[in-house]
């Protein structure tokens, strides 16, 4: 940055007047030579070792810092060109090497200027050749200094099997075309404006301009072509004995020039035309475009590598930061997997005491599992027990149901007996009542008279002997009323002893469970107490049997 600045102020000494095109132009041979007169490589040079001058030729401004700087760089051992070639080569460098400090040419210009040098040779180009020499040159550096590049053609390593002669004609037409701007140059006939003689002239083309000289060294200069945007060329026909003749029309004059034939004719209108056309754009010549354009690609391709690296860095910072959570994970993993050993052995170690635990529970378990067993068995033979009291009690349950069977059936043989009581005693009561209106119609037959009394004597012999029948009727009924007693007193023991029998019953139903609950004998309703006996009859029976005795009391009385 230091020599920039100190630079600047070179030119700026050196030319106050210049461009800045030219400015730009003349920073790479003063870098050259500034950097071989900056000996101790301090960034500083003294003003007694710089030659101002304040009008100089770009041309002579180049020679004069090759002079200053190829006495200390140029290497001339082995090379197949002279000085003034080196010299070119030299330029040429300088026009194509980057805008960077310290200068350098990198492979695609390189590349670039070998191709020109080998058409300008009439050779052909070897691809492969050149790809093994950019593949040896990458693996050393990307780029060669000037004096690489003087070196690298110098030692005709891409010009074999030409001659020293051809090798300096391409150099110092590729020297035309890059750093003199010379689109075309070669030998045509001029007619002059006075004389209007035909002479031979050696023309050189340049964007704004058509030189001749007197020969091809170019050391006497005849005269200019000044082009513009107004300018034409036109072929014209043969005439005075030339043929392929065109003539260039200025704005001032027109020059008629004769070409050996018609292809260089064409060559010379098509270039002149080319020249015209750049001129009316306003655009520059073109290898001088397409070097800008080729820098910038190159600053975009540089731009956009830089771009990548930045993001490669970026990514590889990521990447890094990446690694270093990776590594802190990993360590974290390891911390935790040691943890996890640590927890894995506690967990362990507490598995293995509840193990015992569970073991010793178990153990105790399988004790109250025996013991629960044991109770098991008890309570089982306790139910046994209780079931088998159940089936007793079931059992009783059934004896009872037959006892209260046996009273029911008692009470029902007690009620048919009290009934055939009752009819017997509803018959003796009728008999009763026959036998006292026998009586009564005997005592009223002793009153009447003794026929009377005849007739009721008979009527009473009869009466006896009906009174007799009705008396054997009587004992025979009382008979029977003797035999339904005794029945009676057999059903009453019948049914004490059901009684007895149910109230036993109970008290064990009561003593084993206290559930069940006996049903006892119904009260008895109030009993007719008759001559023969507690219940003989009902009041309905004897109320029939007194009807029956009535109807049969009247029945004789009607006979009489």
């Amino acid at each position: 940055m230091r020599k920039n600045v100190q630079l600047h102020k070179l030119l700026l000494v050196a030319q106050a007047a210049s461009s800045m095109a030219l400015r730009d132009e003349l920073l790479k041979p003063i870098w050259h030579a500034f950097t071989a007169l900056d000996l101790d490589k301090s960034g500083k040079v003294s003003k007694s070792q710089l030659k101002v001058q304040d009008n100089f030729d770009r041309q002579d401004f180049n020679r004069m810092c090759w002079t200053l700087c190829a006495r200390k760089n140029l290497n001339r051992t082995h090379l197949l060109i002279s000085d003034e070639d080196a010299f070119k080569i030299w330029c040429i460098f300088n026009f194509l090497s980057e805008e960077k400090y310290p200068l350098a040419i990198v492979t695609e210009e390189i590349e670039y200027f070998l191709r020109k040098l080998t058409e300008a040779m009439g050779g052909s180009w070897v691809e492969e050749r050149f790809e093994d020499y950019k593949l040896e040159l990458s693996i050393k550096q990307q780029s060669l200094s000037a004096w690489e590049l003087i070196t690298l053609v110098g030692r005709g390593t891409f010009s074999k099997g030409m001659d020293r002669q051809t090798l300096s004609m391409g150099i110092t037409e590729v020297f035309h075309e890059l750093i003199l701007d010379v689109f075309k140059q070669g030998y045509m006939m001029k007619k002059g404006h006075k004389r209007k003689n035909w002479t031979e002239r050696w023309f050189l083309l340049r964007p704004d301009s058509i030189s001749y000289y007197v020969s091809e060294d170019l050391a006497e200069k005849k005269g200019d072509i000044l082009l513009d945007g107004n300018c034409c060329v036109e072929s014209l026909p043969d005439k005075e004995g030339k043929k392929c003749l065109f003539y260039v029309k200025c704005s001032d004059k027109s020059y008629e020039i004769n070409a050996s034939d018609k292809k260089r004719k064409q060559e010379w209108i098509q270039a002149i035309q080319m020249c015209l056309s750049l001129l009316q754009l306003g655009r520059t010549v073109p290898h001088r475009e397409s070097l800008q354009k080729r820098r910038d690609l190159r600053q975009k391709q540089q731009a956009e590598q830089e771009e990548l690296e930045l993001r490669m860095r970026e990514l590889q910072t990521a990447n890094e930061n990446k690694q270093h959570q990776l590594e802190a994970m990993r360590k974290k993993l390891e911390e935790a997997a040691t943890n996890a050993a640590e927890e894995e052995r506690i967990r362990l170690q507490t598995q293995t005491e509840q193990q015992d635990r569970y073991r010793m529970d178990l153990e105790r378990e399988k004790m109250v599992r025996q013991e629960m067993e044991e109770q098991v068995a008890q309570k089982s033979s306790e139910l046994e027990q209780y079931l088998q009291r159940v089936h007793e009690l079931e059992d009783m349950y059934h004896r009872l149901e037959d006892a209260l069977e046996d009273e029911k059936r008692a009470r029902q043989d007690e009620e048919t007996v009290r009934r055939l009581q009752a009819r017997l005693l509803e018959e003796e009561a009728v008999k009763r009542a026959e036998l006292e209106q026998i009586h009564l119609h005997q005592q009223r037959a002793i009153s009447e008279t003794e026929v009377e009394k005849q007739e009721l004597r008979k009527e009473g012999t009869a009466k006896e002997n009906a009174l007799q029948a009705a008396m054997l009727q009587l004992e025979q009924l009382e008979k029977e009323r003797q035999g339904a007693l005794e029945q009676y007193q057999e059903v009453v023991q019948k049914l004490e002893d059901a009684a007895n029998n149910t109230r036993t019953w109970k008290h064990k139903v009561a003593h084993h469970e206290g559930l069940v609950r006996l049903v006892q004998p119904g009260s008895k309703g109030p009993q007719k107490i008759t001559n023969w006996g507690p219940a003989a009859f009902t009041e309905a029976e004897l109320s029939l049997r007194k009807k029956d005795w009535q109807e049969r009391k009247s029945q004789p009385a009607e006979n009489q």
